[in-house]
């Protein structure tokens, strides 16, 4: 924990270091100034994202270009239906050596700092699964070895909402491994234009590394550091409880709708983005606007509605809208 003299340095060099990646990465991507906001935060936290939004619009170009941004290697699987777990963790490849004939692991894409799992629900079950480990512990077993990956590690994930042939859906423990689930919006009228502007000559904008994974590394390592005062932890603790519909703070939708609540999982992700959001506000302590509005990305995913729920076509963001909206501190 730095000392009271340094608390001010480092929380301003924090800030300086978020813009530097922010400034960056705007330069190829117009718009969606939440979006590049939000990776950035989970990335800082060592976390993974799901981006949701319809084909076209920048997705894999966001993880192209903070990858890029960080001096990171980066690695793209494309989600098939007949993609394999030895596609994405590695395989045991039998090899010649002195003479002899071994088993030698050969790594997968999965090796590497940024992952970009392009259409992630086209797999089936059975390869979404072997990322489980990966996202969690982030090393991979294959055939009784065990194998750490490189350090950081985070997974970005996309999916197409409009599109149902061919797809399955996430098991829920693998959403629950995802830091945020962000829907990544149509550009506006003005940001179309400045797309053409940039894409449509010769000049495209040159991406730099204005930053390291130790950077982000450390950058981490003081987030944690933040504190945070038992008064706004217990309002934390209330929001997530109140996505459970047998909580006494539940809303009456979330009782009629919600099928099973939002995990411990959940609650740490909304702490250590709050977190960061104190920080890029220049504070050394979490406010309670800070844990509000943490709670969307991080619990969007991680609330199960029923059936009734899904007959009525109820969004899981109206539902938590109204319970932040409700819970008192």
């Amino acid at each position: 924990m730095p000392s009271p003299t340094e608390t001010p340095a480092a929380v301003e060099h924090f800030h300086e270091s978020f813009e530097k990646l922010r400034a960056e990465i705007a330069k190829f991507m117009v718009g969606q100034k939440d979006i590049i906001e939000n990776v950035l935060i989970a990335v800082i936290c060592g976390g993974h994202v799901l981006l949701e939004g319809v084909p076209g619009l920048g997705k894999t170009a966001l993880v192209n270009t903070l990858a890029k941004a960080l001096h990171l290697k980066f690695q793209r699987i494309q989600f098939t239906p007949d993609l394999l777990p030895a596609d994405i963790v590695g395989t045991q490849i039998l090899v010649e050596r002195e003479g002899r004939k071994v088993f030698e692991f050969q790594p997968g894409p999965v090796f590497c700092n940024v992952l970009l799992a392009d259409e992630i629900n086209r797999a089936t079950p059975k390869t979404q699964s072997a990322l489980l480990e990966t996202m969690q512990e982030k090393r991979v077993t294959v055939a009784g070895a065990t194998h750490p990956l490189d350090s950081p590690f985070f997974v970005l994930a996309t999916q197409n909402p409009i599109e149902q042939d061919g797809t399955y859906p996430l098991p829920e423990a693998q959403l629950d491994r995802f830091f945020f689930k962000l829907f990544v919006p149509v550009p506006s009228h003005d940001d179309f234009h400045e797309i053409l502007n940039r894409t449509g000559g010769s000049h495209v904008p040159e991406i730099h590394a204005v930053a390291t994974g130790e950077d982000i590394l450390q950058m981490g390592k003081l987030v944690r550091e933040v504190p945070l005062e038992t008064g706004i932890q217990n309002y934390l603790v209330k929001i997530v409880r109140a996505t459970h519909p047998s909580d006494v703070n539940a809303t009456d939708d979330v009782k009629k709708y919600v099928r099973h609540g939002a995990s411990p999982r959940g609650a740490q992700t909304i702490l250590a983005a709050a977190r960061v959001l104190a920080l890029l506000d220049r504070r050394y302590h979490v406010a309670r606007e800070d844990i509000a509005k943490a709670a969307l990305p991080a619990l969007r995913h991680r609330v199960l509605l029923s059936f009734e729920g899904e007959a009525e076509g109820i969004k899981t963001d109206a539902l938590i809208a109204d319970v932040i909206e409700k819970v008192k501190v």
